[in-house]
Formats: structure tokens, C-alpha cells, sequence
């Protein structure tokens, strides 16, 4: 630690303000944190930003102390705490963090090894920045959630996923088509945002603009088995409730104030809750699922198996470029995922 600097460059937020004010993301300096036990400190190479960043900066007010933000990151290990069992100073790394604590928009971040993966080798800092918490927040909804089998290449079916061409909407399609047999219907409302949700593993898109309903039963007549809902859950609802065979399940991730839940009855349809966040918030016991998790993602990107959803490199990784990353999520126009790499 003594090789390390004292100080590092950040950026941070001070107060909950529109993203066009030149203060709502500004550079900083903080101190270099030091890793306790079972973390890492690891020098930030690249991040992506994420819809969970703007939407922290639009509410959670900071109180005066410089927040950091950014929960996509890779990096190289520089420092380890005690009691560290996976790695080592040296290694290349990428994970999504934990949203109660400092973000990784810092030169230098802090770390549970616990929910940290070894970086796929074939990537680039920037391209592996873009998977963590989509790949997590795919896994677990898919895997954990819907009850679906990572290894079974026989389990037929049909999934509907929303915002096909976003960045936890191409992870999901992507898994789903390189690891069961489902048919993915993916919702895109532009002519190229559909074609990207077919690259990734859409065998078919619709509009989310219009009806559902009649869109997804002309390719599926007999309706779908599953539903990963990444926006609009509480207005599509009737439309799942129709769409969703007895039986089914619906995994979902936004956020909204209520949901007809009781549409779901009749059909006995399952609803699920999935926050990536959750195990880092809660300590669970099974926390390193994460890291296992992230280690399976590099091996299948390694394999030729995934792709990074990375399309948008912003540059450098300072508060004008981050404002711009938070203003293209913003406007609900982001395809793919954003990043940035070095300082």
C-alpha cells in the first residue's frame, strides 16, 4: 500500500440536479481507500453506466459529501485485505459492486471478493466493464428466478423480454439462446434497436409501442411460458396476465408504485422480484454466487459462447462524459451499454 498514492480522481455528485447543469457530475479528488477484510482494492481500468446510476443521482441526496457512483467495472488488483482466498495482486477483474457503498467512478475502488470475477482474457478493460450487472441481473433472473436450467439445452418453451435491445435485455436473450432452447421474443420499438435484439438472441421482435397481445400471438399463438421484464411491468401487466400460460412465470426489474397483482390468479402465475443488489445488500449467505456466476460468464465470453454488449465508448472517464452517458439513458435512446475507460 505504501507504492500506492494518497490521493485518487473521482467523480462525484454533491446534489440531486438535472443532468444538463455542468454540477450534477463533477471531478474530484478523494482519498485512496484500503481494503479490509475480504476486499480487494482495485485500480479502476473501465466502467459502463447503468439506468441505476441517474436514477441515484436524481434521488438520493448526498448530504453534502461527494457521492460516487458507477456499479459496471474492470480492473486490476492492486491490494488485497486479509483473509482474500481468490485473489491475488496482479489479477484482472470485473464486477458490479454493491449500491450501498462508493461507487467505482474513482481511479482506485474497494471491493468484496466474494462478488468479484476473474476478467474474461479475451476482452478489453471497457468490453468486459459493460457485462457485470447485466450478466448477473440475466443469471439470476433467468436461472434463479424463472427456474430455468443453465445446462439444459433441451428445455423448449417461449420467453418474452422487454427492451430487447437494452443492455440486461441483450444478456438475457443472449443466455437464453446459448443455453436452453427457449424461443425469445424480444420487444424493440426502432428498426435498429430490433436488429440488435436479434443479434443477441431474439428469434423475434415486436413493438412494445403497440398491443402486445395480438404482436406476441401471431408468433405464438399458444402464448409464452415465461416473461423477463426489464420496463413497463405495472402497464404491460394485463398483457402478461394474457400472454403467459398457466403456470408460467414473470420475472421483473423496474421500478413502479403498484401492480395488479391479483390479474396473475386465475393462471396461477408466478411473479418474481430480481435486484442484483440484493445479496451485497443483505449479506446472504450464499454471496459468492456472485463471483461463481461472473466466472461462468467470462469462460462462456472466452468460449466464443457470449459477446459483450458494449456499442457506445465515450472516452475518458471524467464528469463531462458521464454526464452525457447519464443523458443518453435518460432519454430511454441507449442501445446496447455505454462505457469509458482510464482517467
Amino acid at each position: 500500500m505504501s507504492q500506492l498514492p494518497q490521493t485518487m480522481p473521482a467523480v462525484a455528485y454533491l446534489k440531486n440536479l438535472p443532468v444538463e447543469n455542468p454540477e450534477s457530475l463533477v471531478d474530484t479528488t478523494l482519498p485512496v481507500p484500503q481494503p479490509k477484510t475480504r476486499k480487494l482494492l482495485v485500480r479502476v481500468e473501465a466502467v459502463a453506466v447503468n439506468p441505476v446510476d441517474y436514477k441515484i443521482r436524481q434521488s438520493s441526496d448526498p448530504g453534502g459529501e461527494p457521492k460516487v457512483l458507477g456499479w459496471d467495472a474492470a480492473g486490476t488488483v492492486v491490494a488485497v485485505g486479509e483473509g482474500v482466498e481468490s485473489f491475488q495482486v496482479g489479477d484482472e477483474v470485473f464486477y458490479a459492486g454493491a449500491v450501498d457503498r462508493p461507487g467505482a467512478n474513482s481511479l482506485f475502488h474497494v471491493v468484496d471478493e466474494r462478488i468479484v470475477g476473474h476478467k474474461p482474457t479475451s476482452l478489453s478493460f471497457a468490453e468486459a466493464a459493460a457485462l457485470p450487472l447485466t450478466s448477473l441481473t440475466a443469471w439470476e433472473g433467468l436461472f434463479e428466478h424463472l427456474g430455468l436450467h443453465s445446462d439444459a439445452l433441451k428445455q423448449t418453451g417461449t420467453l418474452l423480454v422487454t427492451a430487447a435491445a437494452g443492455g440486461v435485455g441483450a444478456m438475457v436473450s443472449q443466455l437464453a439462446r446459448a443455453l436452453t432452447s427457449l424461443t425469445v421474443i424480444g420487444t424493440a420499438s426502432r428498426p435498429e434497436t430490433a436488429e440488435f435484439a436479434r443479434l443477441f438472441g431474439a428469434a423475434h421482435t415486436v413493438d412494445h409501442r403497440e398491443p402486445l397481445v395480438p404482436q406476441v400471438r401471431e408468433v405464438a399463438p399458444d402464448g409464452v411460458d415465461f416473461v423477463f421484464s426489464t420496463a413497463a411491468t405495472d402497464r404491460n401487466l394485463a398483457a402478461y396476465a394474457d400472454l403467459v400460460k398457466p403456470f408460467g412465470h414473470i420475472v421483473a426489474i423496474d421500478d413502479f408504485d403498484q401492480l395488479e397483482i391479483g390479474l396473475l390468479k386465475s393462471k396461477s402465475i408466478a411473479f418474481h422480484w430480481e435486484l442484483m443488489f440484493t445479496r451485497s445488500l443483505h449479506q446472504t449467505a450464499d454471496l459468492a454466487e456472485q463471483g461463481r456466476i461472473l466466472d461462468q460468464v467470462a469462460r462462456l465470453v472466452d468460449a466464443g459462447i457470449l459477446n459483450t454488449t458494449a456499442t457506445t465508448d465515450l472516452g475518458k472517464i471524467n464528469a463531462k462524459n458521464l454526464r452525457e452517458a447519464h443523458r443518453i439513458l435518460e432519454s430511454g435512446r441507449a442501445i446496447g451499454k455505454i462505457t469509458m475507460a482510464g482517467f
